[in-house]
């Protein structure tokens, strides 16, 4: 049911409420649900089960009596074909089949906008993903992280509001001290497993690439960084430790590209220290009265704000514990005028919400409880030839992202490499970031390549992406003027088939806003792959291009606005909407 049909419905019950809660205090809200029985109707209302026992009449003469005032008012138009009342005052309606025929003349003349509002027109939105660390290639956990938070964001684009997509580099650290040391002994000679190899080192094939470009005094850059010059010279730590970030940060970037990630902006954890933004928030808890200072160490006391002990903030050592500078970061984030903040993270930062939140809390700046929104995600176990896959050589240590996609391109990776032209990634994309997007992010999930390879309904990517291509198929074998279908007749479309299907195509726009009201982009995933199944259902059941040309022109139409939301859904998703296959 179309938005505007579904305001008409609930402006008819709060018409007829008016007489019956005349001199009362009650404000009653209708609500309209989607019977779980499809036989039951096409909506239905529980408003007489909500007032009955305040205003103390029996429930189902309280539908009678609204049901006949609805009926008396919706006589002259077009929307309501029938209303039952079911079981102690279950209210049913059944619209019009020209009322559930109108969702097609809508999809096709919103085209592209259908299913988008601008609900939050004026707000802003930060998203923060992926965030890798630049010690080494993005894994697959930060695949799940870019194909969940770039859907998020364009959830959030179609719904109005105006979205920053932002990559946090964790560019400080003992991390970024063990990445250097880790290129200085590659380009000394050492080799994992020798004598003389660092403790804690990366052991990738990719330090090695790294420490030979050093040497040879190469220059990379990263997307939004300065140039970085290697200076050749093996002793000079500092010089490694920048040209090992910027080629890392460089190769994060050229991932991202072939899986079709864009950020609007790059925040570097250095900056905060730099620029005296972690020292500046641990000195205004201090200020606060928020901390106190045991055995040497300085500690917050996060228990006042929801946290189940008090944290140290600064260790004996002096260093600042992890979740000192990400309190500082958010301060940043909010001082930016992001009132709204979602970080999808993986599973394994749950414990650092809490102490987050507090340290936001305790500066009393007027940040919001629950500020930021988090969407963890668990982890991913790849398959491949039936077996789990857990080791890259170039990696060293885990399943890149790069290599998901090329294993789900399903082409040779030799032939592309000794070519001069550059591989099309596109099906391995697609595949990658359907997949997933297509479970909770709370759940583990196991990307089997295999199955991303198939070309079979068991592929849900290509069971979806079919069912737009063999719409274009007979639309090509129609060969007539798409233009002129938004203006058919659809008055012939009253086969089961075509009903299911129509109401599926407006389910679109509600579904949308569930999807972002519980931050769950898997939602459209799920939502596309009914639709889908509505498709081909409906073109195994009935044929399109028939000889009756007022009903080939209706059905023509039909599937040519199922193409458009496909399409919408497909392009929420970051996957393509291939025309053959």
């Amino acid at each position: 049911m179309l938005a505007p049909q579904k305001q008409q419905i609930i402006d008819l019950f709060n018409a007829a409420l008016q007489p019956i809660i005349a001199g009362t205090e009650l404000q009653p809200t209708v609500t309209l649900e989607r019977p779980r029985d499809p036989s039951h109707g096409d909506v239905a209302c529980n408003i007489p089960m909500q007032l009955a026992k305040p205003l103390k009449k029996n429930p189902r003469e309280l539908a009678q009596t609204l049901v006949a005032a609805v009926l008396a008012a919706s006589k002259e138009g077009n929307l309501i074909a029938a209303v039952e009342i079911a079981g102690p005052g279950f209210i049913n309606l059944r619209l019009t089949a020209a009322a559930k025929q109108q969702v097609v003349q809508t999809v096709l003349q919103e085209a592209a906008q259908y299913g988008k509002s601008q609900l939050g027109a004026g707000k802003k939105v930060l998203v923060e993903f992926v965030s890798a660390n630049p010690t080494g290639p993005l894994h697959v956990g930060h695949g799940r992280q870019g194909a969940l938070g770039d859907a998020l964001s364009a959830l959030f684009e179609a719904q109005g509001f105006d979205v920053t997509r932002e990559f946090y580099y964790n560019d400080a650290g003992v991390q970024i001290a063990a990445l250097a040391t880790s290129v200085q002994a590659r380009a000394k000679g050492f080799k994992p497993g020798q004598a003389g190899w660092p403790e804690n080192a990366y052991n990738g094939d990719y330090i090695a690439d790294i420490a030979e470009d050093f040497i040879a005094r190469k220059t990379v850059s990263a997307s939004d960084g300065e140039p970085a010059t290697a200076s050749g010279d093996i002793d000079d730590i500092e010089s490694i430790r920048k040209f090992a970030v910027a080629y890392l940060r460089r190769e994060q970037d050229l991932d991202l590209q072939a899986f079709g990630v864009k950020f609007n902006n790059y925040y570097l954890e250095s900056s905060l220290y730099r620029d005296g933004k972690v020292n500046g928030a641990v000195e205004a808890l201090i200020a606060a009265g928020v901390t106190y200072e045991q055995d040497g160490a300085l500690w917050l006391r996060t228990t006042d704000y929801g946290d189940d002990k008090h944290r140290v903030m600064k260790k004996t050592d002096g260093t600042y514990t992890y979740f000192v500078p990400d309190v500082a970061y958010h301060v940043v984030k909010w001082q930016r005028g992001f009132g709204k903040v979602i970080n999808v993270q993986g599973s394994d930062h749950h414990g650092t919400i809490a102490r987050v939140r507090a340290g936001l809390q305790a500066l009393n700046i007027g940040i919001p409880q629950g500020y930021p929104d988090y969407v963890l995600h668990k982890m991913v176990t790849v398959m491949k030839n039936g077996e789990e896959v857990k080791i890259s050589k170039r990696a060293g240590s885990y399943v890149t992202l790069r290599d998901l996609i090329e294993w789900s391109a399903g082409e040779d990776t030799a032939a592309a490499t000794a070519g001069d032209s550059p591989r099309d990634l596109t099906r391995g994309r697609d595949a990658v970031r359907f997949f997933l997007i297509s479970r909770k992010a709370d759940t583990e999930f196991v990307f089997d390549v295999d199955l991303a390879l198939a070309k079979s309904d068991e592929n849900p990517v290509y069971y979806v992406q079919y069912a737009h291509a063999r719409i274009c198929s007979v639309l090509a074998q129609w060969t007539g003027d798409e233009a002129s279908l938004t203006t058919v007749d659809l008055s012939p479309l009253t086969a089961p088939r075509e009903a299911s299907l129509l109401a599926k195509l407006a389910e679109y726009p509600d579904m949308l806003q569930h999807a972002l009201e519980e931050l769950g982009p898997h939602q459209v995933a799920f939502y596309l792959r009914d639709l889908a199944g509505e498709l081909h259902s409906y073109y195994n059941a009935e044929r399109v291009l028939v000889d009756d040309d007022k009903l080939k022109m209706a059905r023509l139409a039909l599937i040519y606005a199922t193409r458009q939301v496909l399409r919408n859904g497909l392009a929420l998703l970051g996957v393509s909407a291939p025309t053959r296959m």
